[in-house]
């Protein structure tokens, strides 16, 4: 364990400055959880969620997997929202990908994995959903960046699919979904204009937020959105 003996050192060190700036904090912490704020985010190591929207521990309630997947066969996630929408009673579930995302790139480039492969194969279902989109695109990395926010988009409307979203609108909950995504050479996080509070909005806001990468894409904009130059 000495190799690991850092960690314990930086812990102390975090615990004791949070301690020296609010005494009562991890007091208080410990006593209640009510985060607005479910996190579908990647598993990425340079993508935390609290850190990158500024958020401090009992904020947001985070779920990560590779490539910030919703699937209705994945009992984790699907348990994860419903904890917190149910008991926790989020009034926001933000699904966040991110530029650059290996798990995007390797699903594009039909990489083999091992058994990630399995794991990536809705990814790949994309790619094959919107391959004309993709072709228009020459460049393997703009065309993976496309391909993650696409599967936000996607991501986002799995979510809205779900008994889970869908029990609580039915009961009236005041609960939105949220499509963003972050870009890791900048540290900024991007909104692909999809949030749906309602079943009533989702088609329109699931083909609105699609026509909009695309169009972005197709008039030579999408740099602009990713942040490149």
């Amino acid at each position: 364990m000495s190799e690991l003996a850092h960690l314990f050192r930086n812990n102390r060190q975090w615990a004791d400055g949070i301690r020296a700036r609010d005494p009562k904090f991890f007091a208080n912490l410990s006593g209640q959880q009510a985060p607005e704020y479910l996190w579908i985010g990647c598993s990425d190591s340079r993508v935390p969620a609290n850190t990158i929207v500024g958020l401090q521990p009992g904020e947001v309630f985070v779920h990560r997997n590779v490539a910030n997947l919703i699937k209705h066969a994945d009992m984790n996630c699907l348990s994860a929202m419903q904890f917190a929408v149910d008991v926790l009673k989020v009034k926001h579930i933000i699904v966040c990908g991110h530029y650059g995302c290996s798990g995007i790139l390797a699903a594009l480039s039909d990489a083999r994995l091992g058994l990630s492969d399995r794991w990536l194969g809705q990814v790949r279902g994309f790619c094959r959903k919107h391959a004309d989109l993709l072709a228009t695109t020459e460049n393997e990395s703009d065309r993976s960046d496309l391909l993650c926010a696409l599967n936000v988009i996607e991501q986002v409307n799995n979510a809205c699919e779900t008994t889970v979203v869908r029990d609580a609108w039915q009961r009236t909950q005041a609960l939105t979904v949220h499509g963003w995504i972050y870009r890791l050479q900048d540290g900024i996080v991007r909104n692909l204009g999809i949030s749906i509070s309602g079943p009533e909005q989702a088609t329109d806001c699931y083909r609105s937020a699609l026509a909009s990468v695309a169009h972005r894409h197709k008039s030579d904009t999408f740099s602009a959105l990713t942040g490149k130059v």
